[in-house]
């Protein structure tokens, strides 16, 4: 497996009794083959689907413009690093491309792999995080002609009470993507100093009040632990009283979120291999929810894409070593009116490509 401090190692279930055989596409079977060297497994080589999932429903953000400028065409190579309920993924394929689908959550995997059964070779499932998949690529000689991450959290993952990513249910305080790994949030909070999840409500999710915050979980879990949603959320709101429509605790389970899945870390990870197994010509496109995400994009894109870097104490400009991307576009691509009055969880969404330019 991958190893380094900066990376989680993927976590890769066989689920062969219940997925669909997909290692006759030739560069599926030489992936297969580069985990298998890794002591890997893919979701593939069963010979039915099993949906465990059928209440699984996302709505997917930006679908048709993904699908426009990632220019999915009969024999690319796709990567969807961001399965989740599988319609970015439906809409390549159904352009004619293949596509492997990662995802971390086994029943967004589950549904997925329902809902593409149809497209058999060309779609393989795997069970991981997208921050590692280069180990995968690194054991094979294959590139990808495409790569589509759709950060964030899925409507579904929101709205299933049991996951405990909302305060609008009550339940245990676990808020990982994947169960199977790491900690739930609830153990941060037991176990953080004051400082520490200050440092974490304030970083991750801006907030203002998060020395007060921090402090008043302190007290409160001297006497008794906060294992649940409302109890966080009523420790938010003893201190943080409402004010308008956002609840005072928004922040506080963003930022929980983000640090418990480390999902900066997977994105930073992620944006470090990118370049080195996309194929001249191929395309990158992230989405991003909030600022944290589209800045370190953002920044990415524009580091990539400059083909000179002047200083001011420099005499003269000089080549970008690390120039190797075109900016499709220099400001992200926003969701349409239409889009966000069908989902209005779409409307902080913001799209950024770029194009691997040739060495």
């Amino acid at each position: 497996m991958a190893s380094g401090t900066q990376q989680l190692e993927m976590q890769w279930m066989d689920r062969r009794e219940r997925t669909p055989s997909l290692l006759n596409l030739p560069v599926a079977r030489r992936l297969v083959d580069g985990m298998g060297a890794l002591g890997l497994a893919s979701v593939a080589g069963g010979s039915e689907v099993v949906g465990r999932s059928p209440g699984f429903q996302h709505e997917t953000v930006l679908r048709d413009e993904v699908a426009e400028f990632l220019l999915p065409e009969n024999d690319k190579l796709i990567l969807d690093g961001t399965l989740g309920g599988g319609g970015h993924s439906e809409a390549l394929l159904r352009k004619g491309a293949n596509v492997v689908g990662v995802d971390q959550d086994d029943e967004a995997l589950d549904a997925a792999c329902s809902r593409l059964a149809e497209f058999g070779d060309q779609f393989l499932p795997m069970h991981g995080n997208f921050r590692g998949f280069n180990s995968v690529l690194e054991e094979t000689d294959v590139l990808l002609d495409g790569i589509i991450l759709d950060l964030g959290v899925s409507s579904w993952q929101l709205d299933s009470p049991e996951r405990g990513f909302s305060f609008r249910f009550d339940a245990p305080l676990d808020l990982r993507m994947d169960p199977t790994a790491g900690s739930p949030a609830s153990e941060f909070l037991a176990t953080a100093t004051a400082e520490e999840m200050a440092d974490v409500f304030w970083k991750y999710g801006d907030e203002r009040g998060s020395r007060r915050i921090a402090r008043r979980i302190v007290e409160r879990r001297e006497e008794a632990p906060i294992e649940t949603t409302f109890q966080l959320s009523a420790a938010v709101e003893s201190v943080s009283p409402r004010r308008g429509k956002t609840h005072p605790a928004t922040k506080v389970f963003q930022a929980l979120r983000i640090h418990t899945n480390d999902e900066l870390g997977a994105l930073e990870a992620a944006l470090r291999w990118i370049p080195t197994h996309l194929r001249p010509g191929g395309r990158v496109a992230i989405i991003s929810f909030h600022s944290l995400e589209d800045a370190i994009v953002k920044r990415w894109m524009r580091s990539l894409s400059a083909a000179w870097l002047d200083r001011r104490e420099w005499p003269a400009p000089k080549p970008n070593p690390d120039y190797c991307l075109d900016e499709i576009f220099r400001k992200g691509v926003a969701p349409s009116s239409e889009e966000v009055a069908r989902n209005s969880r779409s409307r902080s969404a913001r799209l950024r490509v770029a194009e691997r330019r040739a060495v």
